[in-house]
């Protein structure tokens, strides 16, 4: 009998209350703990952009990272889904658990981080006016923010990582967050524009000099997708 059945039989009476919670202490049946959980699914999302007018990126160099970097994280996260759900989690040795659950986490991230670094891509514009007073506000101009986005981003150059600018809940502000691998984010908040500093993001095109690449990506921010994001967040 479906649960919500079974609350409205027992609906109205002390014992039957007492019933109910005395069964919820009970260790599920041999039954109920073999039935394996269902995995989720991730979908590949469609590039948001045309890859030939991406002016400063090569149409090349463009498809490479969304099919070969950003899918292959997709799918990735797709089998330690199914491998974490078929898993035995009281029986399984600890090194199984801590691999999957570290292998999901950064396929995850990654899924998340390129998604958003592919949909802040388009023709060179501007933010909003709620993004741009909040980018004022907390950074002191529009010139300041992108100097020290920019010089965080130099700062990863030639190694690995991502530059986010980052919506703070806890104290409701914005701030330009470093990370060095896809595990590293402030804890809560909300990525609004992402540029991705592995290499693969700009070798093809630029070899090893990662300034110029981080040039062209701030003459390709399609600031929309930020807006978006920061409408969604700062209401929360």
């Amino acid at each position: 009998m479906p649960s919500f059945e079974r609350r409205a039989m027992l609906r109205g009476t002390g014992a039957a209350v007492a019933a109910v919670l005395a069964a919820s202490a009970l260790p599920a049946s041999a039954e109920t703990a073999s039935m394996p959980r269902k995995p989720g699914t991730y979908d590949v999302m469609k590039l948001p952009f045309d890859p030939q007018k991406i002016k400063g990126m090569s149409e090349k160099i463009l498809l490479s990272h969304y099919q070969n970097n950003y899918t292959g994280a997709v799918k990735r996260l797709n089998q330690i889904a199914e491998q974490l759900a078929a898993l035995d989690f009281a029986r399984a040795p600890t090194f199984i658990v801590n691999g999957l659950k570290r292998e999901e986490l950064i396929a995850a991230n990654s899924m998340i981080l390129h998604e958003i670094y592919f949909s802040g891509l388009g023709e060179e514009s501007a933010p909003g006016a709620a993004l741009a007073s909040a980018i004022a506000r907390d950074f002191g101009s529009m010139y300041h923010w992108q100097a020290e986005f920019v010089a965080t981003g130099k700062a990863l150059g030639g190694g690995s990582g991502w530059v986010i600018l980052t919506y703070d809940p806890r104290d409701k502000r914005l701030l330009n967050s470093w990370a060095a691998d896809h595990t590293m984010g402030l804890a809560g908040g909300t990525p609004l524009l992402v540029l991705d500093m592995y290499e693969h993001a700009y070798q093809m095109d630029y070899g090893a000099k990662a300034p110029a690449y981080i040039d062209a990506f701030m003459h390709a921010v399609r600031w929309a997708n930020a807006d978006r994001l920061f409408e969604h967040a700062s209401r929360l």
